[in-house]
Order: C-alpha cells, then sequence, then structure tokens
C-alpha cells in the first residue's frame, strides 16, 4: 500500500516532499499542519505538483487519503498516504512534551507571555458577566480540543489565585472517541496536569445513522449528558470553551441564515436541569491567540474526532456542502482586510440595541411590534 509512517517521513529532507493537507476546512483553520499545502480532495487531482518531489497526502486518520493517493499515482506521481493521518503527527508531537517541568511551562505562558491576551480576558469575563460565585462547584468540560484544554488550565490558576471559593472538576465525555483520539486526550491531560474524569456515552453510535442534522441532535445529547454527569457529581454549574469567534459568528450566522438577532450568551441556566448553568469563561478570547498559545508551547490537539468526519468515505460525507460556520468565518475574516474594526463592531451591535429602532422584537411571553405603541405619542 502506498503509505509511510510519520517516523519514517522524518527522515527524509524537507525538500524532497510536499506534504498535502487535504482535511476538511474547518479543522485545518482550527489546527493547521505547519509547512502543509491545503488542498480539497478535488482540487488535489487537478493540482500540479512538482514531479520531482514525493507527494504525502494527510488526511483525518489516514483513510480517506488512500483513494486520492491512487488516483495520483495512476497520474505518475511518487505519492504516498500519511500512515494514521493528522492523529499519527499529533502523537508524534505528544512524545515531545514529556519532562516534568512542562505543565509548570505551560501554566506561565498563560499567566506572562499571553497575559494580555488570554489571561486578562478569561478574568475579565469571569468578573463582568459574574460567572463564578462563592460555593459555586463546576465542571469544566474538556472535548479535547485546544479551547477546552486552555480553560482548564485558566481554571487551575484562578483557582489557586482567587478569592472566591469555588471547587472544579475536570470533565471528559467519551461520546464514543476513536482509540487513538482518547489516547490523544489522556496523554495531553497528563502532560499538562490536569486531573480529569472520563465517563462514557454511546452519543457518536446513536446520531450516526441519521440523514438530518446529526450534529445539531449531537450537540444536544452531549449538553444533555455533561449537564446530568455534572449534576451526579455535585456540580451546580457547566463550563465550556466556546471563545469570542464563536459569539460573533453567532451572531452572523443567527442573522443570515436564522432571520434573527441573537448570540451565544455568557451563561445561561439550563431549562432542563434545575439549578444547573452553562458558563463560557473564554468569551473574551480570540481563537487567534489561543491558537498562538498551543503552538508557542508546541501543544497539538484532536479535532471533531467524530466518525462523520473521521471515517466517512462515501460519495455523500465527500461531497456535502462547506459549513455554516467556515462560510461565516471566511466572510468575517475578508469583511476585516477593510475594517479593522469590525469583529469587535459585531460583539458591539448586541450590546448596543436600541429598542426604539427595532421593527419587532421577542421576549419570553409574546412578539413585540413597533406599532403596538407608536402612536402613544406623550
Amino acid at each position: 500500500m502506498n503509505e509511510i509512517t510519520i517516523d519514517e517521513l522524518k527522515k527524509l529532507d524537507a525538500s524532497t516532499y510536499v506534504l498535502v493537507d487535504i482535511r476538511e476546512e474547518e479543522k485545518v483553520l482550527k489546527n493547521p499542519i505547519d509547512h502543509s499545502v491545503v488542498l480539497s480532495m478535488d482540487e488535489v487531482e487537478k493540482h500540479a505538483f512538482d514531479r520531482d518531489k514525493k507527494i504525502v497526502v494527510v488526511c483525518d486518520r489516514g483513510k480517506l487519503s488512500i483513494p486520492v493517493v491512487l488516483a495520483l499515482c495512476d497520474q505518475g506521481y511518487d505519492a504516498v498516504s500519511l500512515h494514521g493521518g493528522y492523529v499519527s503527527i499529533v502523537m508524534d508531537k505528544m512524545k515531545e512534551n514529556n519532562s516534568i517541568q512542562f505543565a509548570e511551562k505551560v501554566e506561565r505562558s498563560i499567566i506572562k507571555t499571553y497575559r494580555k491576551q488570554i489571561w486578562s480576558k478569561f478574568t475579565k469575563a469571569v468578573r463582568d458577566y459574574e460567572l463564578i460565585k462563592e460555593g459555586d462547584r463546576i465542571a469544566v468540560c474538556i472535548s479535547g480540543g485546544k479551547d477546552s484544554m486552555l480553560m482548564a488550565k485558566c481554571f487551575q490558576e484562578l483557582h489557586k489565585y482567587s478569592e472566591i471559593h469555588f471547587d472544579v472538576k475536570f470533565v471528559v465525555m467519551d461520546p464514543g472517541y476513536s482509540k487513538e483520539n482518547r489516547l490523544i486526550i489522556e496523554d495531553n491531560a497528563r502532560k499538562l496536569n490536569i486531573p480529569i474524569e472520563i465517563f462514557e456515552t454511546d452519543i457518536f453510535e446513536n446520531v450516526f445513522h441519521i440523514d438530518k442534522n446529526p450534529c445539531y441532535i449531537c450537540a444536544r445529547m452531549r449538553r444533555g449528558h455533561l449537564y446530568n454527569y455534572a449534576k451526579n457529581i455535585g456540580c451546580n454549574k457547566i463550563a465550556l470553551g466556546h471563545h469570542f469567534d464563536d459569539v460573533i459568528e453567532t451572531i452572523v450566522m443567527s442573522m443570515l441564515y436564522g432571520a434573527q438577532i441573537q448570540t451565544m450568551m455568557p451563561k445561561l441556566h439550563s431549562n432542563h436541569f434545575e439549578g444547573m448553568e452553562v458558563i463560557r469563561p473564554l468569551y473574551l478570547v480570540r481563537e487567534d491567540d489561543i491558537k498562538a498559545w498551543a503552538k508557542h508551547n508546541n501543544l497539538y490537539f484532536i479535532q471533531c474526532a467524530c466518525k462523520f468526519t473521521d471515517t466517512c468515505s462515501s460519495e455523500a460525507c465527500l461531497t456535502r456542502p462547506r459549513s455554516k460556520r467556515v462560510e461565516v468565518k471566511n466572510l468575517i475574516r475578508d469583511l476585516k482586510k477593510t475594517n479593522p474594526y469590525v469583529e469587535q463592531n459585531i460583539f458591539k451591535s448586541v450590546e448596543n440595541v436600541s429598542l426604539k429602532t427595532i421593527i419587532a422584537y421577542k421576549d419570553d411571553k409574546e412578539k413585540h411590534h413597533f406599532l403596538d405603541t407608536y402612536d402613544d405619542v406623550k
């Protein structure tokens, strides 16, 4: 089979091969691979590569890359698939981070190197939105990605120095991860000195055969399981790793695709689990700064890791349209080229709503229209 292992690849001179990343755009944006060429599966077969170089194709786990490699070989290229895909790159990088002082180095980077970009914004969100109160027991929910792992480290630091007394539990829900992705989460937690507790569910298996809105259903089920587990271990809040970019993208998506104005709130009471709340402490932290922190510390994390994107090679999977979030992310990026303040302006727009200039708005009870009081001249 036309494959190459990560160890074999590291022995090659970097000038003799080209690394081609064919993962989904959203995954590439979240976790880019250094020195790679990013192409879709269709673009790879049409691309004119240097025939003097080996083409190393990388997908999520080394499965979707195989048919792409075979097509390239048919065109006469020297092409191989990276065995294990992006996961193998992550696991290889993890081997380099096993020193005893590593967790302390990461902690210092949050407090010192990225104090302005991360730590100050984390504590500002906690303070301004009153996310933590005396006596809280918070389940810090770790998915295994960069956002939730950073959030966990921030909570550890806050727990050391905060004048407010609160307890934290670091919770990982395994909805059906592959063995490799589960190992990455466990190893990263161990290296970062995060005392995680893992509980298992069969969510991926339950939604894998659902055709309509499987991601939405999966997200709802995961949230429900997290609430339930957190409540059972005595917690009154769950903390999720949504960041500033998630917030502004949600605002734009709700307008363009939902015909409404709403945002992702910094905290919410649960409708189905009495006494429980969700909080988002990274609410003011930008994704680019999280990426920079991860790269600074040579940290690599798992991505979505669901069965749809990990293993699916059907025509339906390969031809599904780009996600709305990716479209909005690219739109905001393009707008920023001419208006560097566009991101902050989007965020501020939901803080500066003037009801006098709104045609209609809804509250929990009813819809209000401007004509209802238009003639009530005082």
